[in-house]
């Protein structure tokens, strides 16, 4: 259980601020010395200076007033080097946050949180995916054609996803709460990179990673054959290759939603075209890493469930609108806007 001395703590990491920062930036004249007080549980606030750590901080007063037993499971964590031990700390809290608002309203609305992993095979290589993808396509009624919306299926499988506003050097973020899966991606990315992350990081919450296996490689694999499953590939494009035009990737990638480096990593796996014969095209993106210019999935990538469920909640009037906006992490004048599609 949660006390105020946490909460002040995990909202002052969310915000990346050390205690003398915060101090800094506080509307109230309060020591660093005097924070760090708060945070050991040591002095409790007065009214005012909840009011003024919260403005600074950026979170409602009734945040401090929360109390949360979320614990993350084991997480797999992709980022860059650049991204700082501050950064990574935020980004964990900010999820912890977010997680708690989305399971307090699961809970609201009595909803069954079960989920049972759909693969038990153990995984020593990356050529071993595409069997396993076809499994798991049967065992979840997914078919062999393109998945219109990666976010909607792993929804309606009982993961949570989560879209969050995050750092460009984050890549992606797995985890269990307990038995809930919990897979976190930046809503700043481009669809495809949405698509492919998301499914990477499925593949680190449901396959069974021998320990001494390159886990990266094999969910990069899983990705990959998700998006482009069975042999689809090899009819779009044959099953030997010298060579492969980038307009025939462009024309893939806007089809299935998989970004043409991707497709090449593919068509290198699956031994259709040898790396030799990629030197080319490699050179080429090393200096288009975001491709711009090269085509653009047209679907839709976007977390629904969690909204959905908030509306929900006010408009069976379990909760009050203030209490649903603050659920939501939105101002009471913008809940109610969206709750009337104004």
């Amino acid at each position: 259980m949660q006390s105020f001395s946490d909460r002040l703590r995990s909202a002052r990491i969310m915000k990346g601020w050390s205690l003398q920062e915060l101090a800094d930036n506080l509307d109230f004249s309060l020591s660093k010395q005097a924070l760090n007080k708060y945070e050991l549980g040591e002095m409790k606030p007065t009214e005012e200076v909840l009011r003024a750590l919260s403005v600074a901080l950026g979170v409602k007063p009734d945040f401090f007033l929360r109390t949360s037993n979320i614990q993350l499971g084991k997480i797999e964590f992709r980022k860059s080097p650049k991204l700082s031990v501050k950064e990574v700390d935020s980004v964990k809290e900010k999820v912890i946050e977010f997680l708690e608002r989305y399971l307090e309203v699961e809970q609201l609305l009595n909803l069954d949180c079960s989920f049972e992993k759909p693969l038990t095979d153990i995984v020593y290589k990356p050529e071993e995916v595409d069997q396993l993808v076809s499994k798991l396509n049967i065992k979840w009624s997914i078919g062999f054609d393109p998945i219109s919306s990666v976010i909607a299926l792993l929804e309606e499988k009982g993961i949570r996803v989560l879209e969050m506003d995050l750092p460009e050097e984050f890549d992606g973020l797995s985890t269990y709460v307990g038995k809930i899966p919990v897979i976190v991606i930046s809503k700043n990315y481009t669809i495809e990179r949405k698509r492919f992350t998301a499914l990477h990081e499925l593949g680190h919450l449901i396959l069974n990673i021998h320990p001494e296996a390159d886990k990266e490689r094999i969910c990069h694999a899983f990705a990959g054959a998700m998006l482009l499953p069975d042999n689809c590939l090899e009819k779009l494009i044959g099953e030997k290759r010298k060579n492969i035009a980038i307009g025939e990737l462009v024309r893939i990638k806007e089809q299935f939603g998989i970004s043409v480096q991707a497709i090449m990593m593919r068509a290198q796996l699956k031994g259709i075209i040898t790396y030799y014969h990629t030197l080319s095209f490699w050179r080429m993106i090393k200096q288009n890493k975001k491709e711009e210019g090269l085509g653009q999935y047209n679907g839709v990538e976007k977390c629904y469930r969690f909204e959905h469920l908030v509306l929900r909640l006010a408009a069976e009037e379990v909760v009050s609108l203030s209490k649903a906006a603050s659920l939501a992490g939105m101002k009471l004048s913008e809940f109610r806007k969206l709750l009337d599609a104004a």
